[in-house]
This record gives structure tokens, C-alpha cells and sequence, in this order.
């Protein structure tokens, strides 16, 4: 695949229902456009929860309460990766009346995974660092639930195939182990349909947020193959080409 260099920092969003393929669409950007990296919510926890850092701690202890992990938790984690990596002030903090005036330097493009979820999120990520693209990512449902019915597992590994385009070797079996693959307890269809139906509930008022804000950006596509070249062009079009 050709590398493409970015002129300008690229702060994004990928928006899409579960089996929509962020995942897949968040990794071929980050190959074509190697300036950009993930910043993701869920690692960040884990590995500050793992390290047992003063707010690892904190949020451990959420947890363990069986409270989810507040917002302002969650904004604190994604600051100060970034002020690891100076791409904001490395005096910035979620208390400041404004939000941080992230680096203009390509090397600071990242694609935020996990966070924000819904619009009240959305409204204090503004708070703390300005994105300036949100994708989201539409697939119909039918095609969706085609591909978790044709869904196959190697639970001990969590490699994951599709019996249409990625088949195993040999069905049934694991390519590296050959141990039989086996279906998720939750791959049915009926909850995948409720799933769906809570993630149009929660995402609505999200792109709305965004489309006001005029971030917003929608691509439509049966296979990430028809989505991909789609979000290359729009990438170079608003990231690679030269201001003048």
C-alpha cells in the first residue's frame, strides 16, 4: 500500500455500529498514513488500571464499586497521553476554561477510539481538545448481521474468522492450532438486532453534535472494501494537500 505523508494534524473520530469495521478502517489508515496513531480509551484504562497509577488506582476502585468509570476520568487519561506525547501543553488539565490548543505537527494525528459515545461526552471532549473530523461509518443492518452469522472464533487465542472473507483453512479449525473454532455466546441475531437498535439510539444525538459543529462526514458501504478508498480520498482531500 502507498505511505501518504499528512500536512496538518489530523484529530478524528470513527463513528459506526458494532460490525460496521472501525477496527479494520482505523488500522488501513494508520498503514496509508503513517503519521497517524490510535489513541484509544479502553487501553488507556487498562494499562493505567495494570501500572497502578494514581488514576488507574482511582478508577480501579470505581470499578470494583461497580460503578462505571466517570467522564471527567476518562478526559483526564486521554490529557495526559497526550501531554506524554506533547501534543497539547503539558500544562494542560480538564479544569481549564478553555480547551488545549493541541501541536499543528502531522506527527500529532491520532484517531480517538472508544470516547465520545454520546453527545454529553462529546460536549466535554470539546471542552478539553478540539477534533476537527468525524466519520461515520453506515453499513446496512442486513449486510451486518450477515457477518456475525458467518462469525467463527478460536476462543483460546480470539482470532477471528469469516466464512466469506476470511475462511480458515480448513473449516472449523484454527489455522495455527487446528483446534475446532466455535461461535460467540452472544452472536445471535436477535441480540445483535437490540445491540444495533442501542447504538442508533446513542449515536444520533452524537452526530448531530458533530454535524452542527460541521465535523461531520458520512460514508456509506456494504464491505470496508467499498468504505476504504472512499476515506482515503476524503483523508488526502482535508489532511495531504497544501493550503494556500
Amino acid at each position: 500500500m502507498t505511505k501518504i505523508k499528512l500536512k496538518r494534524a489530523a484529530r478524528i473520530i470513527l463513528v459506526g455500529a458494532p460490525g460496521v469495521g472501525k477496527g479494520t478502517q482505523s488500522e488501513r489508515l494508520m498503514n496509508r498514513f503513517p503519521q497517524l496513531s490510535a489513541v484509544s480509551s479502553g487501553d488507556l484504562l487498562r494499562d493505567n488500571v495494570h501500572n497502578k497509577t494514581p488514576l488507574g488506582l482511582e478508577a480501579e476502585g470505581a470499578m470494583k464499586a461497580g460503578n462505571l468509570v466517570p467522564d471527567d476520568m476518562i478526559l483526564r487519561l486521554i490529557l495526559d497521553a497526550l501531554k506524554a506525547k506533547r501534543w497539547v501543553s503539558t500544562t494542560s488539565s480538564i479544569d481549564d476554561p478553555t480547551p488545549a490548543t493541541p501541536s499543528s505537527s502531522p506527527s500529532a494525528s491520532f484517531i480517538l477510539d472508544g470516547f465520545p459515545r454520546t453527545s454529553v461526552q462529546a460536549c466535554k471532549l470539546d471542552s478539553i481538545i478540539p477534533v476537527n473530523l468525524v466519520v461515520s461509518l453506515i453499513t446496512p443492518v442486513e449486510i451486518i448481521l450477515g457477518r456475525i452469522a458467518e462469525r467463527w472464533v478460536h476462543a483460546p487465542s480470539g482470532r477471528v474468522y469469516n466464512t466469506t472473507f476470511n475462511p480458515p483453512k480448513v473449516a472449523g479449525k484454527d489455522d495455527l492450532t487446528g483446534e475446532s473454532l466455535t461461535k460467540r455466546a452472544d452472536d445471535d441475531e436477535e441480540t445483535w438486532r437490540q445491540r444495533l437498535k442501542k447504538f442508533d439510539e446513542t449515536s444520533e444525538p452524537l452526530l448531530e453534535h458533530y454535524e452542527k459543529k460541521g465535523l461531520l462526514w458520512t460514508v456509506k458501504g456494504n464491505s470496508s472494501n467499498e468504505i476504504s478508498p472512499q476515506l482515503y480520498t476524503e483523508f488526502e482531500n482535508r489532511f495531504c494537500k497544501s493550503e494556500f
